[in-house]
């Protein structure tokens, strides 16, 4: 019947269904640093911001100066952050976390582009986030620079 390409199309808008702003966000579980499982539901309660990032990722490190600064503001006040990375050379990704002072959960399969996390919540570029209620529900996307501690300052000062 269809065509590769209209069944990859419609597996993408389910995909990105299943993680537009109101839904509940897609729990998963993958390894830290120390091969450690965490997994998303285990992090409810506070505001949480699932971000896809990677050693080898510009943008990503640039931006992780942004993302340090909300974090050591905000981390009192209820918020948290999940880091997900799409290495897949595990030293480089210890590294990076180091060098940035990324001093928040962080788990990767180590899978580069096919990191399972990336794959459930349609992650195509990075550096890409997802802010969540207490709840688990996401309420933000992609929320970069100012844009991130405007909207931490809303919801927690």
């Amino acid at each position: 019947a269809g065509s590769q390409l209209s069944k990859d199309l419609w597996k993408r808008v389910e995909v990105l269904r299943r993680v537009a702003i109101g839904q509940y966000a897609p729990d998963f579980t993958m390894n830290d640093t120390e091969g450690v499982s965490v997994t998303l539901s285990g992090l409810r309660g506070k505001y949480l911001l699932i971000d896809f990032w990677a050693a080898w990722c510009g943008p990503c490190r640039y931006e992780n100066p942004n993302v340090v600064s909300a974090y050591s503001k905000y981390k009192d006040k209820g918020f948290d952050i999940l880091g997900v990375s799409l290495d897949n050379d595990h030293e480089q990704w210890l590294k990076a976390i180091r060098d940035d002072q990324l001093d928040w959960h962080q788990v990767s399969d180590l899978k580069g582009w096919a990191n399972e996390a990336a794959m459930l919540y349609g992650v195509n570029s990075i550096p890409g986030n997802f802010l969540l209620n207490r709840d688990g529900r996401i309420i933000a996307r992609n929320l970069r620079g100012e844009d991130l501690n405007n909207k931490l300052a809303e919801l927690l000062d």
